[in-house]
């Protein structure tokens, strides 16, 4: 909005380019982030916080090997990026100042994900808030005061970082009394960095799933008009507002099921699964009844043509069709991830996004039209939610119910 506002059309198409290259580079942080978030928790639960202080040193090492190699490559191969996901020539020079100055910062962005996630729920609350605000802070002294335009903008993001990083330092060192950072002697293991891959790679890959489905959506949609395509794109813009509550539910439910399953808790375990799943339903519920009583005020809100309203009204109805069983599949992968079954949220998020959604896109493209291409997305969670109920059943069964039958033996 800042750059919309205060900037040059070209700064605003290279903000737009840069920061999908931002967001996808950022998957493979996050991902591996949450391998070390999961390991930390399972630490605590266990009582070991010595080696949660080992599991946070040992990502450290790892991330500062990413970040110089990151930084290295995104700034020598920034036009190369750039050409890659087809930057307007005007808005050239400007895509690759944006993507040099972010990572430039590389090692504070990737430092802060590390340090932001650990700890309990208002840690990274904090952090990612402090992130926000001197952002937009940013934005508008640099944008709107100074009128650096992209660079501004590329600037303001590395600075937000930086001091969300040193507040999570800080809030980690003096008042996370469950975790020692102690790096004073201290050398990286092998066997917990492969931990960390472990878990944290099928995230990665769902990551990277996504974008491979959101490009095949286009593909398919572009072939009728580009209004569909604007349509698809309107569509993920007003989802997050549905779904980010949800996914701020799974960063919450993960780090507390972690612990448990490491203290041994079963109880607590399916409490929370439960907990998180009657709240993401609702949540989802809400969304649902949104789109369906407002469609056409939500797509005004983007000054939606009459084209765009006659695609986008139904769109919108009908892909909201899916978005109580996509609560339910939400907050079971969360219960994988925390259990270190990464693995299974990934097959659930390939079979639906790769398996079901994209070929039942195109053939229904193909014989139906348009108008029946939206139905793929409520067909394909009806066929992840099944799986991922099963795997729930399996899961539980491995590793929940032993844990009860022994603490059962205990008493």
């Amino acid at each position: 909005m800042v750059v919309g506002q205060f900037g040059a059309p070209t700064d605003v198409s290279a903000v737009s380019t840069g920061s999908q290259i931002m967001q996808t580079v950022t998957s493979l942080i996050t991902g591996l982030a949450m391998g070390i978030t999961i390991l930390v928790g399972q630490k605590i639960g266990e009582k070991r916080p010595e080696q949660a202080g080992d599991v946070i040193g040992s990502g450290i090492c790892l991330f500062g090997v990413l970040a110089a190699v990151l930084t290295v490559l995104m700034i020598l191969g920034a036009g190369f990026l750039a050409g890659l996901m087809h930057a307007p020539d005007e808005a050239f020079s400007q895509t690759v100042d944006y993507i040099r100055i972010c990572f430039a910062g590389a090692v504070f962005i990737i430092a802060y994900n590390v340090l932001g996630g650990i700890g309990d729920s208002r840690m990274p609350l904090f952090t990612v808030a402090a992130a926000c605000v001197f952002n937009i802070g940013g934005d508008l002294l640099l944008v709107a005061g100074f009128h650096m335009g992209a660079a501004g903008a590329a600037l303001a993001t590395v600075t937000g970082q930086i001091i969300a990083l040193i507040l999570g330092f800080v809030l980690n060192t003096t008042r996370n009394h469950e975790i020692h950072l102690a790096f004073k002697g201290f050398r990286p293991e092998k066997e917990i960095i492969g931990h960390i891959y472990a878990v944290g790679i099928p995230s990665i890959i769902m990551a990277s799933i996504g974008s491979v489905m959101t490009f095949g959506m286009n593909k398919i949609l572009i072939a009728f008009t580009s209004t569909a395509t604007a349509v698809f794109g309107v569509y993920f813009k007003l989802q997050s507002f549905v779904f980010m509550p949800v996914f701020g539910l799974n960063n919450g439910t993960v780090p507390i099921i972690a612990y448990n399953f490491g203290a041994g808790r079963p109880d607590r375990i399916v409490k929370t699964l439960k907990l998180s799943i009657a709240y993401a339903v609702s949540i989802m519920i809400a969304g649902l009844l949104l789109f369906n009583l407002a469609a056409e005020n939500l797509l005004m809100i983007f000054n939606a043509s009459d084209s765009m309203l006659e695609i986008g009204v139904p769109a919108l109805k009908i892909i909201s069709l899916s978005f109580i069983l996509a609560g339910f599949g939400i907050a079971c992968s969360s219960l994988f991830q925390a259990m270190g079954h990464g693995m299974l949220s990934l097959w659930v998020s390939v079979l639906r996004q790769l398996v079901i959604l994209l070929p039942a896109a195109f053939l229904f493209a193909k014989t139906l039209g348009l108008s029946y291409v939206w139905f793929a997305f409520p067909l394909a969670e009806v066929f992840s939610a099944g799986v991922s109920a099963v795997f729930l059943r399996h899961v539980y069964k491995k590793e929940i119910l032993p844990l009860k039958q022994s603490l059962s033996r205990e008493k």
